[in-house]
């Protein structure tokens, strides 16, 4: 897709009034380019599904079934669609503006950068997904319980590497989690037709019939399952910077993050660009809006909750409600492979945990690119405008800051997968709170009349903060022992 950097076509004084000016400066008006056929936008949903494919899907869902059964599903499906609209309020603001919905947040309140970075940094620079995907290559290659470390940390460099050598990062990215969507959809399938039970298929209903309800798992478990029933946390905030990437809307006016050492820089406009409020780029913003709605139900929601439904079903019909992983760990992913190994051969449990381990070192590599995208983002815009360092030349040193600090953590204070993938999601689905908030201020004052979210999208978006309220409410509480 053509980018258009320089053709920002405002006049002198011609301003955008509703974004505030206090922190940043005027927004100019700018025309909207035409909205793109959906073959051509694919792509920013896939990476964020793809990322949700590694945590939530293939380890934490079908944990939660091995404990309780299928009847907590119900929770996965209003997740995810929760997480749908959520996800399209984000796109919404960078559609309209080319900025992200970050940057938006700091119109009002500088400080929510800074938050935003912690909220960021905080529940993922513990290695949970790269200890995870080395755990299932031990289980893939008969090898022992403390190569772990050692083999994430490999992956850790190779993550870093392909980050920062990458001439444009988001093409990178976008080839990798196509790649291993592609691959767990052929699973699944495989999978359907030939390892799931009768008997398993025969619980489904009980989703509806007999649902269970959170009080029968602990609060971390429910809440990080909820925030990861999709992407979760700051991930789904990233979606700004991938769509902006992609050329979705005002964002073909800004440039991508490139490798500072193979890629070729472009000039980084001052601030984002408001679309005109006239009839033609009104029409256009619903052309857009219509394809980027298509696009993330699609690639998101459907792969998500179809992920999360068929890993699940899977692990209830090979290990059952079980007690194999009573504390969370990764048992019941090498009890599943070795029924898979009886119930369809040998074949098939070296793919499940081979899928396991791509599916989830692929996603460190998303969770480390969309960490990264959000530091140099909102250092760049907020505080280094005048630095002579790109975005692209922070978020390079950022990456590798991550991954240095990851591995210490690895080594120092935990290298158990699930506990900290637990510990990630949980932080998560409090975070996922506080931006549901701001999404509402984002989209109800800074943008025009005819493109501010109301209707029912602003009644999902309420509901969206009671939920991950209610749940982060009681997690606190629960953790912090005033629950009895």
């Amino acid at each position: 897709m053509a980018r258009a950097v320089d053709e920002r076509a405002h006049g002198e004084g011609d301003f955008a009034p509703e974004p505030p000016t206090k922190y940043l400066p005027p927004m100019p008006y700018a025309d909207m380019p035409e909205p793109q056929p959906l073959r051509k936008v694919l792509g920013p949903s896939v990476i964020l599904a793809g990322i949700g494919v590694g945590s939530g899907e293939y380890v934490l869902w079908p944990y939660i079934t091995t404990q309780v059964g299928v009847g907590f599903l119900w929770a996965a499906l209003l997740g995810v669609t929760v997480q749908l609209f959520l996800n399209m309020e984000i796109e919404r603001y960078t559609l309209a503006t080319g900025e992200t919905a970050i940057t938006g947040f700091t119109r009002f309140w500088k400080p929510w950068g800074l938050i935003m970075l912690v909220c960021a940094f905080v529940p993922n620079v513990w290695p949970g997904w790269a200890t995870s995907g080395a755990t299932t290559l031990t289980f893939l290659f008969g090898l022992s319980e403390d190569s772990v470390p050692y083999i994430a940390l490999v992956a850790l460099i190779a993550i870093g590497i392909t980050l920062t050598v990458s001439p444009v990062v988001y093409n990178a990215m976008e080839k990798a989690e196509f790649v291993k969507v592609g691959l767990v959809i052929v699973f699944l399938v495989v999978a359907v037709a030939a390892a799931i039970s009768g008997t398993a298929w025969a619980e489904v209903p009980k989703i509806v019939t007999s649902p269970i309800g959170p009080g029968a798992l602990d609060s971390a478990l429910v809440l990080g399952a909820l925030a990861f029933a999709g992407a979760g946390g700051v991930i789904n905030l990233c979606q700004s910077n991938w769509i902006r990437d992609k050329g979705f809307g005002m964002g073909v006016y800004v440039p991508r993050i490139v490798s500072p050492f193979t890629g070729q820089e472009e000039a980084k406009p001052s601030v984002g660009n408001m679309i005109r409020q006239d009839e033609a780029n009104l029409e256009r913003w619903r052309g857009w809006w219509r394809v980027a709605n298509i696009e993330h139900a699609v690639s998101f929601w459907l792969i998500c909750f179809l992920s999360i439904f068929f890993f699940s079903v899977l692990a209830f019909s090979t290990v059952g409600v079980s007690q194999i992983a009573e504390d969370p760990n990764l048992d019941f992913i090498k009890a599943e492979g070795d029924e898979l190994a009886t119930v369809v051969g040998p074949w098939f449990q070296s793919i499940f945990w081979g899928i396991g381990t791509v599916s989830l070192l692929l996603t460190a590599l998303g969770i480390c690119d969309y960490v990264s995208r959000v530091f140099a983002d909102v250092l760049k815009t907020e505080y280094m405008r005048e630095s002579r360092f790109t975005e692209s030349q922070i978020y390079a040193t950022v990456v590798w800051t991550f991954l240095a600090l990851g591995t210490l953590i690895m080594f120092t204070v935990s290298d158990q997968p699930v506990v900290l993938l637990v510990v990630s999601a949980s932080l998560s689905g409090v975070v996922m709170f506080i931006y549901s908030i701001l999404l509402i201020q984002l989209n109800r004052r800074a943008l025009p009349e005819a493109i501010k979210v109301k209707g029912f999208r602003l009644g999902v978006l309420c509901f969206s903060v009671l939920f991950f309220g209610v749940f982060s409410g009681w997690y606190v509480l629960d953790k912090t022992g005033l629950l009895g």
